[in-house]
């Protein structure tokens, strides 16, 4: 099938010619019709399946006639990531840019001043996040009522992010005779519920089974030695990552590598940088005008490795990534799926490597139960270990400055003997007011269970016992002991 028997518009046609499109994959090859006839539509498929094109193209083509009214959009869409509403921005430019449509993206970390100017003189296509969108609302600055069609674009995620509330809340502020077109890679209770009651009668245009991964990406597991501690552990799969990124030689044109945690995301990022590699970092916590500049600098080949939290997982459109890494294996199988979505695209090959601890082997098996079938286990070339790489120089985080340098199998306590008989006279009590002894991480016993996981999740270093190292100055500075007190305590001595 091509393009033109989907009954899309010459201008259309053109533009997705010039992009360089010439046969509609199969989400888009069945969801377009539909939506084009004004129809609900309900589409299931993986990630880097073309499920922008879905709902775009047939939006340009039924926005084509009218004109829009000042702070009243014609039609919305919600992603639920400023990554994914940039990208949704650039694929209507690309495909509208044959029509004098207009458009307004609402996202985080830019002046709502520049966006209020853009919604008072009336855009066709308003693009959001679904906070920034209630933002504006709340303010009396946009009103949803104009809106003709709706989309909402990776639901599942949005789900995940918490935002089905913000979902609900916005679907009740549009018109009841509005158009819903649904993407989602999976189709959990919830979604599910959702779907139920603001669709009318969807056409469900399901292309793969859900939480499938493409056959192009080759997939493997890269085992590392457990024990010694979190520290440890991440500084031997740091070394094992080099040795797989040196390894790969000039098949490794470039690289998204994904972390649980943000903070691991800075350690990996400050390590290839003073190893030497061309890196940058990308997490929920920087800058828009940051994190839009790192994914500029990836595109354009700039920076070859991306160490990224799961903000990076979907709607990033950079279809020729060679590799993924999953530096840390995800804990919810469907990160997985997205995960090495991101390479192998468009019909292209791609390779998927995950780094996987002992600890990690039940959710491996959890995400093989989804997909369906196993990760090959791959062997280390040479068996390389920490000890085969060149070992880091530089110190991965930061210690206190108060920390104790006694050898840690020295004893911080007194004699056992003397701890029987109490605190001895003249000696002075313990002061509450001096700071705690700094501990090191890996002295903390290990969590177990549900625990430790949403301890890992919630990305908590350690648990802080009173002020921790940072005890106010002015409760350091030493009281003196009234001449009564003291006259008291020496009769009691003499007595």
């Amino acid at each position: 099938m091509t393009f033109d028997e989907l009954n899309l518009p010459p201008p259309l046609l053109q533009a997705i010619a010039d992009a360089g499109y010439k046969e509609p994959t199969p989400i888009q090859a069945e969801a377009i019709p539909h939506a084009l006839a004004g129809r609900d539509v309900l589409g299931i498929a993986q990630t880097g399946t073309g499920k922008t094109a879905s709902f775009t193209l047939p939006m340009i083509a039924r926005l084509a006639q009218g004109r829009a009214k000042a702070r009243m959009p014609r039609s919305l869409i919600l992603a639920p990531t400023r990554e994914l509403a940039a990208q949704v921005a650039e694929n209507f430019e690309t495909y509208g840019k044959h029509y004098k449509l207009t458009m307004a993206l609402l996202i985080g970390g830019v002046s709502f001043n520049e966006q209020d100017k853009l919604i008072d003189r009336g855009v066709d296509v308003l693009i959001a996040t679904p906070g920034r969108l209630l933002d504006h609302v709340e303010r009396g600055k946009l009103m949803l009522t104009g809106v003709q069609i709706m989309v909402v674009d990776e639901a599942d995620r949005m789900l995940d992010m918490g935002f089905i509330p913000d979902i609900e809340r916005i679907f009740k502020l549009t018109p009841f005779t509005r158009q819903t077109l649904f993407f989602s890679a999976t189709m959990p209770p919830e979604i599910v519920k959702l779907t139920s009651e603001f669709l009318q009668a969807p056409v469900r245009v399901e292309v793969a089974r859900p939480a499938t991964t493409a056959e192009t990406v080759t997939q493997g597991l890269r085992s590392v030695e457990g024990g010694g501690g979190r520290e440890a552990e991440a500084k031997r799969k740091r070394d094992v990552l080099r040795a797989i990124l040196k390894g790969e030689g000039d098949k490794l044109r470039n690289a998204i590598i994904f972390c649980n945690r943000k903070r691991d995301v800075g350690v990996l990022y400050k390590s290839l940088e003073m190893h030497g590699f061309s890196v940058g970092a990308l997490h929920g916590d920087l800058d828009q005008h940051v994190r839009m500049r790192v994914l500029d600098g990836f595109r354009n080949g700039a920076i070859q490795l991306l160490v990224a939290s799961d903000v990076a997982a979907r709607g990033l459109d950079i279809p020729d990534v060679s590799h993924v890494f999953n530096f840390d294996a995800p804990t919810h199988p469907e990160d997985y799926v997205h995960r090495i979505g991101r390479t192998g695209r468009a019909g292209r090959s791609g390779t998927a490597y995950t780094l996987v601890l002992p600890s990690d082997a039940k959710y491996i098996g959890q995400i093989e139960d989804l997909i369906k079938k196993p990760i090959p286990r791959l062997e280390a070339p040479g068996k390389a270990r920490a000890e085969a790489v060149e070992p880091e120089t530089v110190e991965e985080a930061p210690r206190a400055e108060s920390q104790d340098r006694r050898p840690r199998n020295e004893s911080r306590r007194r004699p056992a003997e003397s701890e029987s008989r109490g605190p001895r006279r003249n000696e002075p009590r313990n002061d509450p007011r001096a700071a705690p002894p700094v501990r090191d991480r890996n002295d903390r016993p290990e969590r177990g269970g549900r625990g430790r996981r949403r301890h890992e999740e919630e990305e908590a270093d350690e648990n802080v016992l009173g002020f921790g190292d940072h005890v106010p100055a002015f409760m350091l500075i030493p009281t003196p002991v009234p001449a009564r007190r003291k006259e008291n305590e020496g009769e009691e001595i003499a007595a």
